[in-house]
């Protein structure tokens, strides 16, 4: 079975959209038998798109730093869950786990653990797809801060490629048929 790391928030957003989504993805996932490797949390579109997997007969993975057991409320009705020390351990053990990387919308620690799985790709310690879901252009501003950066000579073309837009459901239920 493949496993597909899908960092997103540990909130749930303004746009009652965000909650539709994990659910969405979910059950995609489950229908396509792509495992979700997960931040391990109950709440938020973390905890929905969990639930949504279980739901429908799916296999989830879910990675918590014992500081957030009881701060992000641990979900002890998945299939594994690993409590690790620290984040740095919980990013590894995704990444160990992983065969390629979705980021939805999220905030801080959703882009912490997307750019440090980019960065990873982009000194060539894995070559594993990643992927970002812009969905209702949630990521507009932080795609053009890539491009920008790209125009002024920090980011190659090479590294601005290793992240991959998708902007519907159809390419996502694509990258769950291709892994």
């Amino acid at each position: 079975m493949k496993k597909l790391c899908v960092f997103c928030g540990s909130a749930s957003g303004n746009n009652p959209g965000y909650i539709e989504l994990a659910r969405t993805l979910g059950k995609l996932m489950a229908k396509e038998q792509v495992a979700l490797v997960y931040g391990g949390a109950t709440i938020g579109v973390m905890g929905a798109m969990a639930d949504a997997v279980i739901e429908h007969g799916g296999v989830v993975v879910g990675v918590i730093p014992k500081h957030l057991v009881n701060y992000e409320i641990a979900h002890r009705g998945i299939t594994e869950l690993h409590v690790v020390e620290d984040m740095h351990q919980r990013k590894k053990l995704m990444y160990d786990l992983s065969d390629a990387f979705l980021s939805l919308p999220g905030g801080m620690g959703t882009l912490d653990e997307m750019f440090e799985i980019l960065t990873w790709s982009q000194l060539k310690l894995h070559n594993k797809p990643c992927f970002i879901y812009n969905f209702q252009n949630f990521y507009d501003s932080l795609l053009e801060y890539l491009r920008h950066s790209h125009r002024e000579g920090f980011i190659q073309t090479t590294h601005l490629e290793l992240l991959r837009e998708l902007t519907n459901h159809e390419q996502l239920l694509s990258l769950l048929k291709a892994l």
